[in-house]
């Protein structure tokens, strides 16, 4: 009965979301209040238990989100997100076109949320296709393969560090594994997927050939841009660095370990990034103030629908839902990480969002990690790669893509679709070689 529960309680997430169009946030906040009473809680019990936890997913996240959104706004006005993708393909040249943009996808992606990087990125990638008389989707399903995977896997992206704050994963062992995850996922879902798409032809709208592009002057240096940009990460990576090679009690190693906590490698990140790409370029305060200030509107219904998340996930396991789930999962003799996926899967096809379904399968199988001794950190990724399959027509991504370049339903599919999914199998892939050597 308590597993029957949760599958309506599920099935009434989707029909809210996907044939009624209810807001995320809402929805979550209606199906805890539907399972916790079902299950037998006490109705003002399941108001403790919604904000509760609300609370304690949030009390992490805000920080590491808010500084993220930041970090990726001052990225993007700076003209440092055009000083990397402009650099790299002239490095690289015509020839190897196809590695500049991952590789700038990559960088970007990193600090920058996904919509936000697909915007800045997408016209250049035109003005690039456009210059060069390559194909478009050749030169840009490799950059969007770059952003899918960073958003899916890589914190300090909303679901990844949502995720692993679950989960209780090391967040630099999250970001190294998905980083090795990563590199396979985005070479087959990008340059060589894209060279199969030969006999389609997109042609984007007018009105997205004409971005704003800074002049050479306008934009920070090449070092500036990429030393901006991926600070927090390099700062995360050397922490979970210095833990693996040197003595815990070493007074270098808690200076690092510190530097590298989340919340403070943003913090650290911002302030820096407010100096190098702001004010040591002669903008003032206010302009700067003014741009970090608006990035914050851009993530509240994200860190909402978290919110929301957290309340399922508190509900499930005050009710004892989860103990429940997890004595059954335990059972089962297919791996836990496979499970965790397609649960992930299944909710990402239903649903459409990828955030949705990644944070809704993490409290449904949140008791295999204390269960099975499985890796945390490899659980994240595992549904991080799940909750990337399939995007089709109830997916934003789907038709933020169609629009831009000016597909038809049937080539969307054809190519974002397989893209999509191509990533969300090597992920799995990835994680399971990765389980065989930790």
């Amino acid at each position: 009965m308590p597993l029957f529960i949760v599958i309506l309680g599920i099935l009434l997430l989707f029909l809210l979301i996907a044939k009624f169009k209810l807001n995320a946030f809402i929805t979550f906040i209606i199906v805890s209040l539907f399972v916790g009473i079902a299950e037998g809680m006490e109705p003002v019990s399941v108001v403790d238990s919604i904000q509760k936890g609300i609370g304690n997913i949030l009390g992490f996240l805000v920080i590491i989100l808010g500084l993220g959104a930041m970090l990726g706004k001052l990225v993007a006005d700076s003209g440092a997100a055009q000083r990397i993708t402009t650099h790299l393909v002239e490095k690289f040249g015509k020839k190897n076109i196809q590695w500049a943009v991952v590789l700038t996808g990559f960088i970007v992606g990193i600090p920058m949320f996904y919509s936000v990087g697909f915007v800045i990125l997408v016209p250049l990638v035109f003005t690039i296709a456009a210059a060069t008389g390559l194909p478009l989707l050749y030169v840009g399903l490799p950059m969007l393969a770059s952003l899918s995977v960073t958003h899916g896997y890589l914190p300090p992206h909303p679901a990844p560090t949502a995720l692993a704050s679950m989960f209780n994963a090391d967040i630099g062992k999250t970001l190294l594994y998905g980083i090795i995850v990563a590199i396979p996922a985005i070479i087959i879902a990008g340059p060589i997927f894209s060279r199969t798409l030969k006999n389609i032809n997109a042609t984007p709208l007018k009105e997205f050939l004409n971005p704003v592009v800074l002049k050479e002057e306008e934009m920070p240096s090449m070092a500036n841009s990429i030393i901006s940009a991926l600070l927090p990460v390099i700062l995360i990576a050397v922490a979970a660095l210095a833990q693996l090679l040197l003595p815990a009690d070493f007074f270098l190693t808690k200076i690092l370990v510190f530097m590298g906590n989340p919340a403070i490698a943003m913090l650290i990140a911002v302030l820096v990034a407010i100096y190098t790409l702001g004010l040591g370029r002669g903008k003032s305060m206010k302009d700067v103030m003014d741009s970090v200030g608006s990035a914050i509107t851009g993530i509240t219904m994200v860190l909402l629908i978290i919110a929301g998340s957290g309340a399922l996930k508190q509900v499930l396991i005050d009710s004892g839902v989860s103990e429940y789930i997890g004595g059954i999962l335990e059972q089962s003799s297919i791996s836990p990480l496979i499970l965790a996926w397609l649960i992930a899967t299944v909710i990402r096809v239903c649903v459409g969002s990828a955030t949705v379904a990644g944070l809704t399968a993490a409290g449904i199988v949140l008791p295999l990690v204390q269960g099975t001794g499985v890796s945390p950190e490899l659980m994240v990724l595992a549904i991080g790669s799940g909750s990337l399959m399939l995007s089709h027509v109830n997916d934003s991504g789907f038709w933020l893509f169609k629009e831009y370049f000016n597909l038809s339903v049937n080539d969307t599919l054809r190519s974002w679709t397989v893209m999509e999914t191509t990533v969300g199998v090597m992920g799995l892939v990835g994680v399971l070689v990765i389980n065989m050597f930790i």
